[in-house]
């Protein structure tokens, strides 16, 4: 008897294409940044306002392109919940656990940096999630020194992570709402539903319907980039054991499809378009604004603290393992990674800030503690030994 295959995950296949996504992205910063500050800069800020279709170039980037990449994440944050590094309660309590210290202790972090200031306040949650494709890129420099099991523990963190962050812009970065496209949202979210109930394996008309739900909520005044993860929520998934590769259940086949799109397009894009701060008359004071200084250290400081405060508890009272053949500086060192917070945070810093003064505020502090967070993590996972001793 020929033995059933498990059905390829992404989770597996992001360990080499989203590592490479992550060094992209990371060229892409740097580049933004180059331009920015060349005699380009003129022309760079200039196309991301040009007008096209009723919104300009950078809302279609934020709004549009985005939903795809939260289409992804929500493809991750199913897939694994329901058949993968997630799919039980043992598996889900030390990451879970982690992204829960992770998100509290910089949000804690950062508003200790504001001194009440109502305005500022509002950018809380900008430090509190960890960018998975700059994290993996750094862990793939490092190859073999860092066990599989880390990678593991790293990317099912992150995934819960960013499902604690598709909640935050949900409940806490939503403007006035359009009742009558909300209304609309919910039609089309119920006829997605229907769909799945009767079982329709054609991607096609769930796509259709998730562009009306998306325009909808583009409308409603909810962030339009949450249709995504609706849509995502929606796709129906068979359970491993499944059928062979040739027949690959509805989410395993958008998932691998958009993939790699989101990897090398997508995100870079956004990364292009968001990274850029020009540095003239900008003083080391600058740094030091609240702002600033509170994301920055809500990345490097909180998250270091957060996500390795919970898994040193954790095993320490016997309720979870620490990640296999990983040593101690090798967790901590993860740790300190996860407060990367590029792509999500200068997302969340869009949505919680209007005045663009503030904007180019919480993109200095995510550049210097994501910055910080990879140079440092970085450096502690090379002295680390390859493996633990014994």
């Amino acid at each position: 008897m020929t033995p059933t295959r498990r059905s390829p995950s992404a989770l597996r296949s992001f360990f080499q294409s989203g590592s490479a996504g992550g060094l992209v992205l990371m060229g892409v910063a740097a580049l933004a940044l180059v331009v920015a500050n060349s005699p380009l800069a003129e022309a760079y800020f200039a196309a991301l306002h040009t007008p096209v279709a009723g919104l300009d170039l950078l809302h279609w980037i934020n709004d549009g392109l985005m939903a795809v990449f939260f289409l992804l994440v929500g493809l991750e944050i199913k897939r694994e919940v329901v058949d993968g590094e997630l799919s039980s309660w043992p598996r889900r309590i030390l990451p879970g656990v982690a992204a829960a210290g992770g998100m509290l202790v910089p949000a804690l972090v950062y508003l200790a940096f504001q001194g009440g200031d109502p305005v500022t306040m509002h950018g809380w949650a900008i430090p509190a999630a960890t960018d998975i494709a700059f994290a993996l890129g750094i862990l793939s420099l490092l190859g073999s020194r860092v066990p599989v099991s880390l990678k593991v523990f790293l990317t099912a963190l992150a995934i819960i992570d960013d499902l604690g962050a598709v909640l935050i812009i949900a409940f806490f970065y939503t403007s006035d709402l359009a009742v009558w496209a909300l209304a609309g949202a919910g039609v089309a979210l119920a006829a997605l539903i229907a769909l799945n109930r009767m079982k329709v394996s054609a991607l096609a008309p769930y796509l259709v319907v998730g562009a009306v739900l998306w325009w909808l909520t583009l409308q409603s005044g909810v962030h339009a980039t949450l249709a995504g993860v609706a849509l995502a929520l929606t796709i129906p998934l068979r359970r491993s054991p499944a059928a062979p590769d040739d027949v690959l259940s509805p989410l395993h086949r958008l998932e691998h499809a958009i993939q790699p799109w989101v990897a090398f397009a997508v995100v870079p894009i956004f990364g292009f378009a968001n990274a850029g701060i020009s540095f003239a008359g900008l003083s080391f004071a600058a740094l030091l604004a609240p702002v600033p200084l509170g994301v920055a250290a809500g990345l490097f400081l909180g998250k270091q603290i957060g996500v390795f405060g919970s898994v040193w508890l954790l095993v320490a009272l016997g309720w979870a393992e620490r990640p296999a053949r990983a040593t101690w500086r090798q967790v901590y060192g993860v740790s300190v990674l996860c407060g990367i917070g590029f792509t999500m945070s200068l997302f969340i810093g869009l949505l919680a800030f209007n005045d663009p003064a503030l904007q180019e505020a919480t993109k200095l502090g995510v550049l210097a503690g994501s910055l910080l967070a990879a140079g440092l993590g970085w450096a502690i996972l090379r002295k680390a030994p390859a493996r633990p001793p014994g």
